[in-house]
């Protein structure tokens, strides 16, 4: 990390300089008032130290992966390394942009963190190819920026008191955040549809940002990249900067933080891995992981999962309860699930709350859980229950190569942000949907 704001040391008014020095200072003085033009025009602060200008240039982080956490920074930020974290941090300045990532950095991530800017012509974070998580823009002309060919993505942020992107009041207030509050928790997490009358089940009787993920007050240790291949491991209290594999029984991961840019897996079950515990985490793909976890034998629960290409895979012995997914990551060419199965056995998802919709470009992605079985010889027994489920092309995309039985659905509720419908394949041969309890989320009607 280079700081490159170490200006000149400033003299006492009262010490004696000889006529040769006067005239230098002349010198200088005529040199700041030109070079105050050309600070204005690229965008740097400029401001007075005991009568002189002095250039506030940018905090430049240039070593890879590296954190900047906790401090108070009032002049533009410059992101010049890959993998760069910038954690419970305040930014306040002026000029072009608060926060710069510079052309061809890729992994930046900005969470916890306040930007408030000193300039109406002062954007927050640009130009994209970040990640803002839980971002608090003020003043800003533009909060986030971002183009089709370099996008960013955005979760939990505001601009301006109110959710981004617009939308009603929101969180408010400095770093480190306040508890949450739940007026806004609750219209952050109310889809853009419901209706003004009090849905059947209230929206949060499902899991959220406030009850999944590491819990509130857990003092986290920094790690790298895990590999467990003990039996009865248990890891917890981590803020793992990588990610992680599992080739032992009965592991345990729990109250921790994974932050993996892998365009495999963030969490990877192997040969040996069976009752693996995956519980109170939070997990970032970084806007990279082909598939938040892989792909069997393990519980989660808890969890708040985003920023990936693809959630949670779902093969033998997989049971996720009361957990958040969602902020899907849109690549080129990419077909994004929540959920997906391609085969196996024993497989339960219950009380879930399924986001497959980003509401910033109205995209719905392809599903909340796709299921097939191409690549095992079927899938049999799964149970779909009690979850609420919000997006995609069909919401429920039913294989119609699949060989399946015992596949259940029942007692779950819909949104109506799909592009063609909440459920293709409903009455395949395998798979029994209880049409009663299949339900919209805002009238209590079957979706079929």
């Amino acid at each position: 990390m280079t700081d490159t704001n170490a200006g000149p040391p400033i003299e006492p008014a009262s010490l004696a300089r000889p006529p040769h020095r006067n005239r230098r200072r002349a010198t200088v003085a005529a040199t700041f008032g030109a070079t105050a033009a050309l600070l204005a025009a690229s965008g740097y602060l400029v401001l007075n130290v005991a009568g002189q200008p002095v250039r506030a240039e940018p905090m430049v982080l240039d070593q890879p992966a590296g954190v900047l956490w906790g401090q108070t920074v009032d002049r533009p930020i410059e992101v010049a390394a890959d993998n760069v974290t910038i954690r419970r941090v305040k930014v306040r300045t002026g000029g072009t942009a608060a926060i710069v990532i510079r052309p061809g950095v890729v992994g930046t991530l900005i969470e916890d963190t306040e930007i408030r800017c000193t300039s109406a012509g002062t954007d927050g974070v640009v130009p994209g190819g970040y990640s803002a998580l839980r971002v608090r823009v003020t003043g800003c002309r533009q909060a986030f920026r971002q183009t089709d060919a370099n996008p960013a993505t955005i979760v939990e942020s505001s601009q301006d008191g109110k959710p981004y992107p617009g939308g009603p009041s929101g969180p408010s207030g400095s770093v480190p955040p306040p508890a949450p509050d739940p007026d806004s928790r609750a219209m952050a997490e109310r889809p853009p549809y419901a209706p003004a009358a009090a849905p059947p089940t209230p929206i949060t009787y499902w899991p959220g940002p406030g009850n999944t993920g590491v819990p509130a007050g857990t003092a986290l240790r920094n790690s790298g990249s895990l590999s467990l291949r003990t039996a009865g491991q248990v890891v917890s209290g981590l803020n793992i900067v990588g990610c992680v594999t599992v080739a032992a029984a009965n592991v345990q991961i729990l109250k921790s933080k994974i932050t993996c840019n892998s365009t495999t897996y963030s969490i990877r079950t192997l040969a040996g891995a069976t009752n693996l515990l995956i519980q109170d985490v939070e997990i970032n793909g970084m806007a990279k992981n082909s598939a938040s976890i892989c792909c069997g034998n393990y519980t989660l629960r808890r969890a708040n999962v985003y920023n990936m290409i693809d959630g949670p895979r779902l093969a033998d012995n997989t049971r996720i309860f009361d957990s958040y997914l969602h902020s899907l990551a849109r690549v080129a060419g990419s077909h994004n699930d929540i959920l997906q199965s391609t085969g196996g056995n024993n497989i339960i998802i219950r009380h879930n709350t399924l986001l497959s919709y980003n509401p910033a470009t109205r995209d719905p992605f392809n599903s909340c859980l796709t299921i097939g079985s191409e690549t095992a010889p079927s899938l049999t027994n799964l149970t779909f229950e009690d979850n609420y489920c919000n997006g995609g092309n069909y919401s429920i995309g039913i294989s119609p190569r699949l060989v399946g039985s015992n596949i259940l659905f029942r007692n779950n509720k819909y949104g109506r942000d799909y592009r063609y419908g909440v459920v293709s394949g409903w009455n395949r041969p395998g798979v029994t949907w209880d049409r009663p309890t299949n339900v919209y989320f805002d009238n209590g009607q079957p979706v079929v």
